[in-house]
Formats: structure tokens, sequence, C-alpha cells
């Protein structure tokens, strides 16, 4: 291995324990404590040698969320090569979303933070631009899949509906874990009792291929 391949590889793991290290305070302290000072503490860096590596907050958190993306891609196409029935399709959509939120609970925080007042606002039109082409394709493909899985010809809004309903579920249990009422339907039992109602109302009457 050349000096050069080296310094490089070097370079990624340092890159990949920055990001590492954001997601835990995302989930520990949320937007507000995650800061460049409290990721370079948590890697064992300056914050200055940390802006060798990302120019600042903003940076590190479109990191993850272009791995959102991307993570999302691929559960989506695979989704798409399956020859479920409808019930079955809707379901694992759902199932998806709930494997999301299993392994990687911080896309969701790094989406609800596209919400905030001025969170991209040093971000740049073509990274604005990449975002929404990239998110806008997942989009698409989930809209196809609700297509398929109900019948329905308006996947988009399908697509709008399914999402916004489980992030904004997300939200509700952090509003209440905050305020320490976590034992108001907040467990993922709830989640699924919410999404057979949503189903109901989508698939005709004897869906349940």
């Amino acid at each position: 291995m050349g000096v050069a391949e080296r310094r490089e590889r070097e370079r990624q793991a340092r890159k990949g324990a920055v990001l590492e290290a954001a997601r835990h305070l995302l989930l520990e302290k949320g937007f507000r404590g995650t800061t460049t000072k409290e990721v370079a503490k948590r890697c064992e860096l300056s914050e200055a040698t940390l802006f060798f590596y990302f120019k600042n907050k903003d940076e590190i958190l479109l990191s993850l969320l272009f791995e959102s993306i991307s993570f999302w891609a691929d559960g989506l196409e695979k989704m798409e090569k399956s020859r479920l029935g409808a019930s079955k399709l809707l379901d694992r959509i759902w199932q998806f979303h709930e494997e999301v939120n299993d392994r990687h609970p911080e896309y969701y925080v790094v989406s609800a933070y596209l919400a905030q007042p001025n969170a991209l606002v040093g971000v740049s039109d073509e990274i604005k631009e990449e975002i929404v082409h990239l998110s806008g394709e997942n989009f698409q493909r989930l809209a196809k899949l609700l297509e398929r899985a109900t019948g329905h010809d308006d996947g988009y809004h399908l697509a709008d509906t399914l999402w916004s309903m489980f992030l904004g579920l997300m939200i509700l249990r952090d509003s209440r874990i905050n305020l320490g009422h976590e034992e108001v339907r907040t467990a993922r039992r709830d989640r699924a009792a919410v999404f057979e109602t949503l189903k109901r109302g989508l698939l005709p009457v004897g869906g349940t291929q």
C-alpha cells in the first residue's frame, strides 16, 4: 500500500469516526447538543482537527442525510424486486420504516432537522438540489410501491401520507418521552395499531394477499 492510499484510508476512517460520534450525540443530546466541539471531544480530536474533515456541523449532518437517502434507496429497490401480494407488500413497506428506526434511528432525527428554521441556510443551492433529486427518486420508488400495493393511482400523496405519519409518530414519541410520559402510546405495537388503521382504508375489501 502506497503512502497516498494509506493516508486516504486513514482520512476515511477518521471521517467515519466523526459520523459515528455525531449519530450518538444526535440521539443523546439532539440538534443543539450536537456541536462540533462535542463531536470532536467524543472522537478524542481537537475541534481544529475535526474541521480538517468537515467544515461545520451542517456538513456532518448532510453526510448523515445522504447516507440515509442511500440506505432508503437500497431498501426500496429490494422491495421493487419482490413478488409480494398487496397486503404483504404494504406490511413490508411499513416494516422497513421500523427497520430503519431499529438500525439507524438517527436518520429520522436528521430528517426532522430539515424542518428546523434556517437549517440549510449555509448549504449551497447545488447541494440542496442534489438532496431534492435523490430524495425525490426515493419518494418515486415508494409511490410506485404503494400504487402496486393498494391499486390506487395517486402514489405520491400516499407516499407523503405514510412517510409523514411514521416521522410524526417518531416526533410524538420523543415529545412524550421528554415530558415524562413515555408510557403513552410510544411503543412499536402502538405504531403498528396506527398502521393497521391506515391499511384498512387503503386496501380494498378482501385485499389480503
